[in-house]
Order: structure tokens, then sequence, then C-alpha cells
């Protein structure tokens, strides 16, 4: 078993909460979401500048799959569950095109430049990712969550992850030569919508008693640790389910919200994801190589003509999809843009692609490049479209370190 330094960890960690708010503030001050200075400063962190923060250490990976999880659970709870099925049908149509066109985009592309069979299939599968972390983060920062633009983008990106565990699972089985059938994919498809369905709407009548008897325990931060548990438990069920952890989270968020301590539920997790979501961020831009980029190096040169192109489809498959539900009145381009990071599930499927030796250095290199355009370019275009929307007058505020809740006239 291989010994973690404490030392190196606690060194490692400061560092990281310095350096995210520090960039977060920065980023803030010139008019960009916090969440573009985090990702950045996860790119000087990270083996392409400073190589203070490697993300393929342990201790890393899972307290930054703590801050996804923890992160999706906030936005869980800050989603209306009756108005996010109110524009389900405009989720389905986004996520439907959103998967769809980029997959179709990415094998024109490898097919054009002479790129077939396998290894075209998984570049393709790479550009149906979605990153609702990324998205929601940004619509979280700018106040716009609640905005029918977000709960379709929130609603869509769901679905892309649970359609991309679906792909994931296909293309896995290809890459170790298995035989899948019509039956194998639909049981998956099944296991993967059903988990989420069913945990709606079991935990409906279950999680309101249990928070009812569990808010009978006078020690403080009970109803925070009822959260986490559920958040941490769901995640849990929905991995060894077949599904993907953060729609666990994201289901627990759904749940609580309605519950009588959803508030103080909320402002507790807000505090622990002070520091756990920053480090998720940071590890996001530290799995970024830089190098790559330098043209300067021929062997960097056809990787960046296969980038560009897959950049180029990438943004224009996901940016399409926001006009598939064309009933809708509001605005489309948000929607589209909002669908374009790939993020840490973009780098999923090129990490798997290298593992299973699909991939060699220039394709996964391509792939990479993209990923990080992708997440890249959309905060600060989301932020271009949409403009910092105020907080409701009633909303908690905070004075010397204690919030309290203030009704402004």
């Amino acid at each position: 078993m291989h010994e973690i330094n404490i030392t190196e960890v606690l060194a490692v960690l400061a560092i990281i909460l310095t350096a995210a708010k520090l960039a977060g503030a920065i980023a803030k001050q010139i008019g960009q979401p916090a969440v573009l200075g985090e990702m950045i400063a996860g790119v000087v962190l990270g083996g392409s500048v400073l190589h203070v923060v490697d993300p393929s250490a342990e201790y890393i990976h899972v307290l930054a799959e703590l801050g996804v999880i923890i992160l999706l659970f906030e936005i869980g709870m800050e989603t209306d569950l009756k108005k996010l099925l109110q524009v389900g049908g405009e989720s389905v149509a986004t996520a439907a095109v959103g998967v769809v066109a980029p997959f179709m985009f990415g094998y024109l592309v490898c097919w054009m430049l002479g790129i077939e069979g396998l290894v075209a299939v998984v570049v393709a599968a790479s550009l149906t990712a979605t990153s609702v972390g990324i998205t929601a983060r940004v619509l979280s920062d700018l106040n716009r969550l609640d905005d029918a633009e977000s709960r379709i983008i929130i609603g869509a990106a769901v679905f892309d992850d649970i359609v991309g565990l679906v792909i994931l699972a296909v293309v896995t089985g290809l890459t170790e030569g298995a035989s899948l059938t019509v039956g194998n994919v639909s049981w998956i498809t099944f296991v993967a919508f059903g988990f989420l369905v069913a945990t709606v709407l079991i935990g409906s009548w279950i999680v309101p008693p249990i928070t009812k008897l569990v808010s009978k325990i006078d020690l403080p931060g009970t109803p925070t640790m009822l959260g986490l548990i559920f958040a941490l438990g769901l995640a849990w069920l929905a991995s060894v389910c077949g599904s993907a952890m953060i729609i666990g989270a994201f289901a627990a968020g759904l749940l609580i919200r309605s519950t009588p301590k959803a508030e103080e539920i909320e402002h507790g997790i807000a505090q622990l994801g002070h520091f756990f979501i920053p480090i998720f961020f940071i590890s996001v831009g530290a799995a970024v190589n830089i190098r790559l980029l330098n043209p300067m190096v021929a062997e960097n040169r056809s990787t960046l003509l296969v980038a560009s192109l897959l950049i180029a489809v990438a943004i224009v498959g996901k940016f399409i999809a926001g006009y598939a539900p064309f009933w809708f009145k509001g605005n489309k381009k948000v929607i589209g843009v909002g669908m374009i990071p790939r993020g840490e599930v973009g780098l999923i499927f090129a990490q798997m692609g290298l593992a299973t030796e699909v991939f060699d250095e220039r394709i996964f290199g391509a792939v990479t490049i993209m990923v990080m355009a992708t997440t890249f370019v959309a905060p600060p275009w989301l932020k271009m479209l949409l403009k910092d929307k105020p907080e409701d007058s009633s909303k908690v505020r905070e004075y010397a370190g204690i919030e309290v809740l203030v009704n402004d006239p």
C-alpha cells in the first residue's frame, strides 16, 4: 500500500486553497466567474508549470470526487424539481442532439483525417460528454440557477451524464473485445435512468419522516450531517447500481430541498463546499498539459491539427443542441454554450482510450486539448451572455462573520 506523506498533503492542500481563493477573486475582479480562475490556478499548479499538484495522486482524486459530489448535492438543493420537470421536454431534446451531433461530427472528422475503426468511435464518443459540474458552478456564480435556460441546461447535462455512462460502457466493451447486444445496452440504459427516477419517487416518502425524526436530536450540526449522509449514501448507491455518483448526489439534493431543515442543511453543506469544491476545479486544471499547445515542437503540429478540428465540431455540436427545443422562447444561445464544457467527463473518455491502448499519444493529446479548450471557453462565454443577477432582497447576508436573514425595503 502506498504510504501518504501527511506533511506533503497538508502543504499541497494549503497551496491549493490559497491559489483557488486568490485566482477566484482575481477572476471576479475582471468580470469572470470564479471557477475560471480556479481552473487556471490548477493549470499553473499542475505538471505543466509548477508541478505542485498531481491530479492522479490518490488523495487529490478522492478529495476532488468528494468536491464534485458536494457540488452536485448543492445544485440539487437549489433546483426546484417541479420547475425542472416543466422543461423536461426541452432538456431531453437538448441532450439528444447534444449527444448525436458531436458524435457524428467527431466521427466525420476522424474519417476525413484517415482515422478509422475503434479509434474514431472512441474519439467521437469523447465529444458527447458534458460537465454538469462546471456549467452549474458558473450559473451559480452568476445567481442564474433558477432561470428556465439554466434548468434546461442542468436537466440536459444530467441526461447527458446518464447517456455518457451508457456510451462509456459500450465503448469499454468494444475496447475489451466484448460482444455487445441490444439487450445489454438496453439494460445499462434502464439501470442508469431507472436509478434517478426510483430514487426520487421512493425518497420523496422516505426522506421527510427520517428528517423529522433526526430533527429531534439536539446536537449542533445534526441536520448538516444528515444531508451529507444522504449525499454520500446515494452517491455510493448510484455507483453500486451502475449509475454515476454525481447523479446520486444530485438526487439527494432534490429530496432534501423539500424538508423543513433544508436551509440549515444548505448553509452547512456550503461551508464544507468551500473546502472540497475548489480542489475539484484545481484538479481539472492540473490535468491539462499545456506543453501540447507549443507548435514549435514538431510532434505537436499534427496533434494540434486534429485538436483544432475536434474543438470546432465539439463547440458546434453542443451549440446547435441549444436550438433543439425550437418551441422554447428563451435564450437558446445560453443553452448551447452551457452544454459545451467537457471537463472531467471528457477526460475520463480520454484516459480510458489511452489506458486501453486505443489512443496513441497523438490522439490522446488531441482529445485532451479539445477537453481543455471546451472547458475554458464556456465560463467567459456564458458570462458575456448573462449578467450577474442580484440576489433576492430577503437573502442571507454575512455581517462580521455571522450570517443573518435581511429584508431590504
